[in-house]
């Protein structure tokens, strides 16, 4: 008999997305939780005998994540795994595109051979956000050859994309880069979502309210700019990585709670 919710081994990869920067939670390590720690306590809600690790640190590039984080979670032998990489590669000056994504694919191929069902994002749409629309078209690119290598391997993709609710900037932080904790809580429902084989009636979703829609003000977009956007480019004229001394959440597949 098949089990209402398959997954027993979950490990998160990923950069400041998956960590859960924009969702504050002092007694979470980090002091973040994040849509994926939402999504473990799910699922670990219909089986006492779950485990989960998240590996995820702020401002980790795709090959940060390749060689840091795959070779750890496939020594985990996990049957759940989600990443999310490239972002902070999008945002650099140049990126060799078909290299990278050479070696996403090589990646995931890895992850895959654990036996584990492997979730895989796209980029979100960058156009509703000033400081990265240029980067559209590059974020476009990314989706259309993860798509292709999706599709080759069999991998499920998260179509972060296609989000329309996303468009709304109460699901963001105010940073307007990470998502809020609402944000979070509309990730974890979205992924659970696309998990093969998971029982929605065995794991409910925690119940909210949908946020309503807004705009932001000529006000608001002069703070922003002034208390983040100059800030951020500052630092990343400068290469510093915001995850330098960050550790991982957690490194071994442990009990949710």
């Amino acid at each position: 008999m098949k089990s209402v919710v398959p997954y027993r081994r979950y490990v998160a990869l990923g950069d400041s997305f998956t960590e859960g920067i924009g969702d504050p939670h002092p007694g979470s390590p980090n002091g973040v939780c994040g849509w994926a720690d939402r999504l473990a306590a799910r699922l670990a809600r219909a089986d006492p005998e779950f485990r989960y690790a998240n590996l995820a640190v702020r401002g980790r590039t795709m090959n940060d994540i390749l060689t840091g984080q795959v070779q750890a979670a496939m020594l985990a032998e996990p049957d759940l795994v989600t990443i999310y990489a490239g972002m902070n590669d999008l945002m650099a000056l140049r990126v060799d595109m078909d290299a990278m994504m050479a070696r996403y694919a090589d990646g995931l191929k890895s992850l895959q051979q654990t036996g584990a069902t492997v979730l895989a994002f796209t980029a979100p749409d960058l156009g509703a956000k000033p400081m990265f629309r240029g980067l559209r078209g590059r974020a476009a690119i990314y989706n259309e050859l993860l798509r292709r290598i999706a599709d080759d391997l069999g991998v499920a993709l998260i179509d972060f994309w296609r989000f329309d609710e996303f468009r709304d900037p109460r699901l963001w932080d105010h940073d307007r880069v990470h998502l809020s904790a609402l944000g979070h809580e509309f990730m974890a429902e979205r992924v659970f979502d696309c998990l093969p084989d998971a029982d929605p009636l065995a794991c409910p979703a925690t119940s909210f309210l949908a946020a309503p829609s807004g705009s932001a003000t000529v006000v608001g977009n002069v703070r922003w700019a002034v208390s983040f956007a100059a800030p951020w480019a500052i630092r990343r004229l400068r290469r510093i990585t915001p995850g330098i001394g960050i550790e991982p959440k957690s490194t071994t597949l442990a009990r949710v709670g």
